[in-house]
């Protein structure tokens, strides 16, 4: 079989959004999205002092994709105008389908505010077709202990969507998607198969990791070779973002909070908005 090898790397550029440590790997210079994966920002590694006003994401639009939230460290508490609400600790995620419409808040609890705490949240935004960017909205969270914790040769794989060693993902993604993210300890090798014709998304969020003998270092996106397999290295700690999606043929064009393919349905979207068809989404803390 066929293995991968890494073509580019791209390093993340801050864009701090207020007092939250935002790096942004995707878009950036050099590359505008890898197949259906879109959009990841990374906030934080971070530690919130007590009485501190949280993160800043109150209620906001989408349409036409998806977003996945992994909480690494901290609690997001969220809640949607499809009467969605949820907290979700470290080590959770939360899955969340806009499809024709939603409005989201994605805001620190109560406590969070009033104690303080380590915080470190990743958010990656998923390209949905033609075909379903007017599905019905949906959404799913979870807490660390509800994700599959696969070992792995030194590490760790925590499965979210799609299957890994014959196992499934909590969560049954529309476009076939397969989600992870991976702790790997020192001298870790994981091997991932069935990516022939597939778009992979790779994406070192702690410590550096290493494909066909080259580093991807910490903060950086890999753009990768053609191949049926890939196996990721590590010589230190290490915490990845893995993925791969079927490729979407399709004209992106995206505007703020939505995604679709022309400009006549981004202008669709936002009145659609402003017509107040995407519902209501309160702020609840938790």
């Amino acid at each position: 079989m066929s293995a991968r090898t890494i073509l580019s790397v791209h390093p993340a550029y801050r864009d701090d959004i207020g007092d939250l440590v935002t790096r942004r790997p995707l878009p950036g210079p050099g590359v505008d999205h890898v197949g259906a994966f879109l959009f990841l920002n990374h906030h934080g590694p971070q530690t919130y002092p007590p009485d501190n006003r949280g993160l800043p994401f109150g209620p906001h639009p989408h349409r036409g994709f998806e977003t996945v939230t992994f909480i690494l460290e901290g609690e997001l508490a969220h809640t949607d105008s499809a009467g969605h609400e949820s907290v979700i600790r470290a080590d959770g995620m939360q899955w969340m389908t806009a499809g024709r419409g939603i409005v989201h808040s994605e805001v620190s609890p109560a406590g969070f505010k009033r104690d303080g705490g380590p915080m470190e949240i990743l958010q990656l935004w998923l390209n949905l077709p033609a075909r379903l960017k007017m599905t019905a909205p949906r959404y799913i969270g979870l807490q660390g202990e509800g994700i599959p914790a696969i070992a792995a040769d030194g590490a760790t794989v925590n499965l979210i969507a799609g299957t890994w060693q014959g196992r499934q993902g909590p969560v049954e993604s529309l476009t076939g998607t397969m989600l992870c993210w991976v702790a790997a300890q020192p001298d870790a090798a994981v091997t991932f198969e069935g990516l022939t014709g597939r778009d992979v998304f790779l994406y070192a969020a702690r410590g550096n990791i290493e494909v066909a003998r080259r580093q991807v270092p910490q903060f950086h996106l890999a753009q990768l070779s053609d191949g049926e397999t890939v196996t990721i290295t590590t010589a230190e700690p290490a915490l990845f973002l893995f993925g791969h999606s079927a490729p979407i043929d399709e004209p992106i064009v995206a505007h703020g909070p939505f995604v679709m393919n022309s400009i006549e349905e981004i202008r669709q979207a936002f009145a659609d908005y402003q017509a107040g068809k995407f519902g209501i989404a309160e702020i609840v803390e938790g």
